[in-house]
């Protein structure tokens, strides 16, 4: 089965090396794409942590990225100048999409200063990959992070192709409202598991309320065409993230989940 992971992080940040390690892998280029080799991931899509010049965005062939306006970069009193950059990166091949990050930022989605982003966005014909839910931090602030601020922007924006992140974990109802609503949503599916799982089949009897209720949201949305499989390397181990995936999603969606819906979204592939 050919899958592409559509959420991970590649970089050197604090911290990395050790949640990579935690979670039976090296955070190292050579290491990821061994594994991905290993379990049959044809892609990864880098939602990127770095500043907006185009030139500092150098990926391994086995990646493409998510230019990024995160907590470092997102300046909203210089929003010209930033966009300027992001359609310089958004003219790239290598580069699929625009990465928000509210609730690390302290701005709403639907914020009229975005508002040029999401036209590059139109114009380009490229997704808009969006944190929802929980940040990483106590820092962040969730008011910003909550799904339901994806749907203002939603309904504003028609044309744009949103993507929720993380399932909008842990509101998983209000998350399934919104892309059950709006058919210019898409969610992928990373985040929602941490480090290596000893035995699986323990975790999943652990873990069997939070499980069923996810299975059920995103029965509820019956977008199977609009979610996708992500990791958010190095969170987590690549084999049971998979194997978790196949067991919240129904056999007959998985090529979907696991590769033509992020091969439509992110890479144009048609079909």
């Amino acid at each position: 089965m050919k899958i592409i992971d559509a959420h991970l992080h590649f970089c050197n940040w604090p911290g990395f090396d050790e949640l990579a390690r935690a979670a039976g892998h090296e955070n190292t280029a050579e290491h990821l794409q061994q594994a991905y080799a290993k379990y049959g991931i044809q892609y990864g899509i880098v939602m990127s942590n770095r500043t907006l010049e185009p030139e500092t965005h150098v990926y391994p062939d086995f990646l493409r990225y998510c230019i990024g306006l995160d907590r470092f970069v997102f300046d909203p009193d210089a929003i010209e100048q930033q966009a300027e950059l992001v359609e310089a990166n958004l003219k790239r091949e290598t580069c699929v999409g625009i990465k928000l990050y509210p609730g690390y930022n302290r701005f709403y989605v639907a914020d009229d200063r975005l508002a040029p982003f999401y036209r590059l966005a139109e114009k380009y014909h490229k997704p808009v990959a969006v944190h929802m839910g929980q940040t990483a931090n106590r820092e962040g602030l969730l008011k910003y992070s909550h799904p339901l601020v994806l749907d203002e922007a939603a309904v504003k924006y028609p044309k744009v192709q949103f993507v929720m992140c993380h399932f909008g974990n842990p509101w998983l109802a209000d998350a399934a409202a919104v892309i059950e609503k709006n058919p210019n949503v898409a969610a992928d599916l990373s985040g929602l598991l941490e480090g290596k799982i000893s035995d699986m089949t323990d975790f999943f009897q652990r873990a069997a309320r939070y499980i069923d209720q996810l299975r059920g949201w995103i029965e509820y949305t019956q977008a199977y065409d609009r979610l996708m499989f992500g990791t958010d390397w190095p969170l987590a181990n690549l084999g049971d993230y998979i194997a978790f995936t196949k067991h919240i999603i129904p056999p007959e969606y998985w090529e979907q989940v696991f590769f033509a819906n992020a091969a439509r979204i992110y890479l144009g592939h048609k079909g």
